[in-house]
């Protein structure tokens, strides 16, 4: 197996090509399939085009699931997406912050930062801003963000451990997370596990379910709990560039599940109130009287 640096530098490049495709092909770069397998890209990712906020051109289809609708964000809400892609999932959050609030992006290939950048600018959204950086080192301040957000990105990191301590530290205390990403339920075969391709794609970066969320709560999270859960399938025709045909058939009768889940967790400690701003209420009456007494 490469070491972290050889992985991240995979993934990089790999997603540098994907930001230049459009949404249609990235439908055979899943996993790394073959061209039949769009398969994996209808079972892999869920249906944003009737979500508010919703960007047609920052949607790549790269997603596992739909974090920002299980995400709780409020007006006002200073919110961080993991792994920002070309921005699809900041301006959803963008609607439910409004513009009071803020939405800042971290992803740490560059043309996706240029192309999320021109999709915000194409729509105006000036407190929505992309920064270029590892999320397992993030560009951002301690105790910053009331939520966090990522979609199926945290599974493409070598050390997630140090993701999710990251995401401790750049949360408000009082604030949360809900994060869609792959997890495991028995051992993927070796083949699978050990190709850096299968990493850069869905499945082979993935951990166990139970180690995942061990890790969030190592880390201090609370009240950690899965919001949505659903299974995911691997088509033959990728198993078979991998596997032999009893291969195939054995891990298809096994107790290996692949699964698309979202969690939630919350950073201990009580949230600041927001200032209110009050616009004071026109009276009938004049403020200033006829003796120049104003109130």
């Amino acid at each position: 197996m490469k070491n972290e640096q050889e992985l991240k530098d995979i993934v990089k490049e790999r997603y540098a090509k994907i930001a230049e495709q459009g949404k249609a092909e990235n439908a055979s770069s899943c996993c790394g399939a073959t061209t039949p397998s769009n398969k994996v890209y209808n079972i892999m990712m869920d249906d944003y085009s009737e979500t508010d906020g919703y960007a047609e051109d920052a949607d790549l289809g790269l997603g596992c699931g739909l974090p920002t609708q299980f995400a709780k964000i409020n007006k006002g809400d200073t919110v961080i997406d993991l792994g920002s892609g070309a921005g699809n999932d900041c301006f959803v959050a963008r609607h439910e912050t409004g513009i009071e609030g803020k939405v800042i992006g971290v992803d740490f290939t560059p043309i996706m930062i240029q192309k999320a950048r021109v999709n915000a600018e194409k729509l105006g959204y000036n407190n929505v801003e992309f920064r270029e950086g590892d999320i397992d080192a993030m560009p951002v301040s301690n105790d910053v963000a009331d939520v966090i957000v990522s979609n199926c990105v945290l599974n493409l990191v070598p050390d997630k451990q140090k993701v999710i301590g990251e995401i401790f530290r750049v949360l408000k205390p009082g604030g949360h997370f809900s994060i869609s990403d792959i997890v495991l339920v028995g051992n993927l075969p070796e083949a699978l596990k050990e190709d850096a391709e299968m990493y850069a794609g869905c499945v082979a970066g993935a951990i166990q379910k139970t180690e995942y969320l061990q890790f969030i709560k190592d880390a201090g999270f609370q009240n950690v709990q899965i919001q949505k859960e659903k299974p995911i399938v691997i088509p033959g025709d990728i198993l078979e560039k991998y596997l032999s045909s009893e291969e195939v058939k054995n891990f298809n009768n096994s107790d290996t599940g692949i699964f698309s889940i979202t969690v939630y967790g919350e950073k201990p400690g009580t949230k600041e109130e927001k200032p209110k701003v009050k616009i004071a209420e026109i009276d009938d009456e004049p403020c200033c009287s006829p003796e120049g007494n104003c109130c």
